[in-house]
C-alpha cells in the first residue's frame, strides 16, 4: 500500500510539473524585428536588417525583452509558442540602459489561454535556472539548464553602462536574447549578452533590474538609472590611507571630482571620504555587501532608487564625519562629455561645402577605428560647466576645394573662429553666425581648417549631388531653416 501510495504521488507530481511546464511555454514568444541600423560614417544613410529574438509575456498584457532585440525597430512581429501566426507588436516602453524593453500587441486574440510568468527574487548562486528562448540552430522553442555563477556589476554591452548581472552557465546564444531565464516558475532575469570564445558564460538582465524598470514606468514616462556625477579612486594603498588620516576602521572611496551639475554639487568636495550608502558600509576596493558574504559596487544601493528619490551618503571631511542627502535627478548621459550609445534614432550632422560634421557619440568611435585613442580618452571625461559635447570634422568629401584636406576624419575641433563653444548646436549656431571671409576651424593643438565661406555656398549643391546626399543636415537640425537638397 505504501508503495502504491508513493506511486501515485510521483504521478500527480510528474504531472503538475508537465502542466507547470507548459504554462510556462505557452507564454514564451518570438519576435522578428526589421531595424533601420544608422550608418555613423555616412550618417546621411542607413540599411535595413532582420532579426530574432525572445521575449515573455507578463502581466498587463506586456511582451517583456531585451532593448537590443527591438533597437532602431522599424517593423515588429511577434509569434507565441505552438502557434504560426505572426501579430504586429509596437515598443510600448525601452531602457537602453538596462537592456529592457516592453512590447504591446493590440490583437486580444494573442493572449487568449495564456497565464502570464510573474517575477520572483534575485537568485542565490548555484540555483538552478532553465532559459527559455528561440536561438539559432533551429526554430521551436528551446530549453537549457544551468546554475548561478555569480551575481555581481558587470558592463552591459549594448548601453556601456555597469550595473548589476548574473552570470549563469546555461548555454545562450545569439536568439535567446530577451528569453526569461526561470527559477521555479518564476523569471529571476532576462537574457542579455554571453562573452564570446568562452564556455557557457552567459549574463542576464537580473529581476531587480527589471522590476525597476516597470516601476519606473508607473507613470508612463521612462526617467531611467541615476548617476550621482562622482569621480572616486580606491583606497586600498597604504600611504594614501595615512594621508589621509584614516585609520584602520574606517574605509571607503576618494572623492577626486564632482561633475559641475552633480547631484551632490555643493554638498561634497574633491578630498571628501565616501564611507557609506543609504547606511550600507563602502570598502576601500568601492564595493558594499549586498547580501551576505557577496559584494558589488557601491552603486548598486543608488540603482535601488527611483529618479527623485534622495540618497543618504556618509562621508569623511577633514577627518570628520558628515551626512549629506542627495536627490537623484542625472543620467550618465547628463555627466559625460561623449553621450553613452544611441539608439532609435538618426545620427545628427550637417554638410558645409564637403566637410561633415557630427556630435561624438559612442556609436560614433564604435563605427571607426581612426584616432580611436583620442576619442576614447575624451569618452571618459566629464561634462565642464562651459563644454558638454564633443564635436568633431567626422570627414571631408573630396572636391576641389578641399584639396589637402582630405585627410582629416574623426578630428575634434575645440574653436570656431576663435570662439569655444558649449555643444554641438553651439557649433552649428556660430559656424552658420560667421561673417568672415572664412571660417576658421581649430583643434585644441592649434591646428587649423580654413574653409572660404563663399566657396562652400556656391558648391555645395554639386557636392551633395557628387556623393548622392540628398540633405545637407539632418532632421533635427531642418526645423524651418533654408535646406541644400540635391534634385
Amino acid at each position: 500500500m505504501k508503495l502504491l501510495w508513493i506511486l501515485v504521488l510521483s504521478t500527480f507530481c510528474f504531472g503538475a510539473n508537465a502542466h507547470l511546464e507548459d504554462v510556462t511555454k505557452q507564454a514564451i514568444v518570438k519576435i522578428y524585428t526589421t531595424s533601420q541600423i544608422p550608418n555613423y560614417q555616412a550618417p546621411w544613410s542607413s540599411a535595413m536588417r532582420s532579426s530574432t529574438g525572445s521575449g515573455a509575456i507578463i502581466e498587463g498584457g506586456y511582451i517583456l525583452t531585451n532593448a537590443h532585440v527591438v533597437a532602431n525597430q522599424a517593423f515588429i512581429e511577434v509569434q507565441r509558442y505552438g502557434q504560426r501566426k505572426r501579430y504586429i507588436a509596437k515598443v510600448y516602453a525601452v531602457s537602453h540602459q538596462a537592456d529592457l524593453a516592453l512590447l504591446k500587441v493590440e490583437e486580444d486574440a494573442f493572449f487568449k489561454g495564456v497565464s502570464p510568468l510573474i517575477f520572483g527574487t534575485l537568485p542565490e548562486v548555484e540555483q538552478k535556472i532553465v532559459v527559455y528562448g528561440y536561438p539559432m540552430g533551429g526554430s521551436t522553442l528551446s530549453a537549457t539548464i544551468g546554475v548561478v555563477s555569480r551575481v555581481e556589476h558587470h558592463t552591459y554591452a549594448h548601453s556601456g553602462e555597469s550595473f548589476l548581472a548574473v552570470q549563469v552557465d546555461a548555454a545562450v546564444n545569439p536568439g535567446n536574447s530577451g528569453g526569461p531565464a526561470l527559477s521555479n516558475g518564476k523569471i529571476v532575469g532576462v537574457v542579455m549578452q554571453v562573452i564570446k570564445k568562452s564556455q557557457n558564460i552567459g549574463y542576464l538582465v537580473p529581476v531587480s533590474m527589471v522590476k525597476h524598470f516597470l516601476k519606473d514606468m508607473d507613470d508612463g514616462k521612462y526617467d531611467g538609472f541615476a548617476d550621482i556625477g562622482l569621480g572616486t579612486q580606491k583606497l586600498e594603498n597604504p600611504a594614501i590611507r595615512r594621508y589621509y588620516g584614516l585609520d584602520a576602521n574606517v574605509s571607503g572611496k576618494l572623492i577626486n571630482k564632482v561633475v559641475h551639475n552633480s547631484s551632490l554639487s555643493g554638498l561634497v568636495k574633491e578630498g571628501d571620504i565616501l564611507t557609506a550608502v543609504d547606511g550600507h558600509n563602502i570598502e576601500d576596493d568601492g564595493t558594499v555587501e549586498f547580501r551576505k558574504h557577496e559584494y558589488s559596487h557601491f552603486h548598486y544601493f543608488i540603482d535601488q532608487h527611483q529618479m527623485g528619490e534622495s540618497v543618504m551618503f556618509d562621508i569623511i571631511r577633514d577627518q570628520k564625519p558628515l551626512q549629506v542627502k542627495a536627490l537623484l535627478k542625472h543620467t550618465a548621459d547628463d555627466m559625460y562629455l561623449v553621450k553613452t550609445t544611441r539608439y532609435d534614432k538618426m545620427p545628427t550632422y550637417f554638410v558645409y561645402g564637403g566637410y561633415v560634421f557630427s556630435p561624438l557619440t559612442r556609436n560614433l568611435i564604435l563605427s571607426t577605428n581612426k584616432n580611436r585613442l583620442n576619442l576614447s580618452y575624451l569618452a571618459s571625461k566629464w561634462q565642464e560647466e562651459d563644454k558638454s559635447e564633443v564635436v568633431v570634422l567626422l570627414k571631408v568629401l573630396a572636391s576641389d576645394m578641399s584639396r589637402g584636406d582630405n585627410d582629416f576624419g574623426m578630428w575634434p575641433i575645440d574653436k570656431v573662429n576663435g570662439e569655444t563653444f558649449k555643444n554641438f548646436k553651439a557649433f552649428y549656431e556660430k559656424v552658420n553666425a560667421v561673417t568672415d571671409k572664412y571660417l576658421v576651424l581649430e583643434d585644441k593643438d592649434g591646428v587649423k581648417v580654413i574653409i572660404d565661406r563663399e566657396e562652400a555656398k556656391t558648391k555645395q549643391r554639386s557636392i551633395l549631388k557628387k556623393y548622392n546626399i540628398e540633405f545637407d543636415k539632418s532632421v533635427d537640425l531642418r526645423g524651418n531653416e533654408e535646406v541644400c537638397r540635391i534634385k
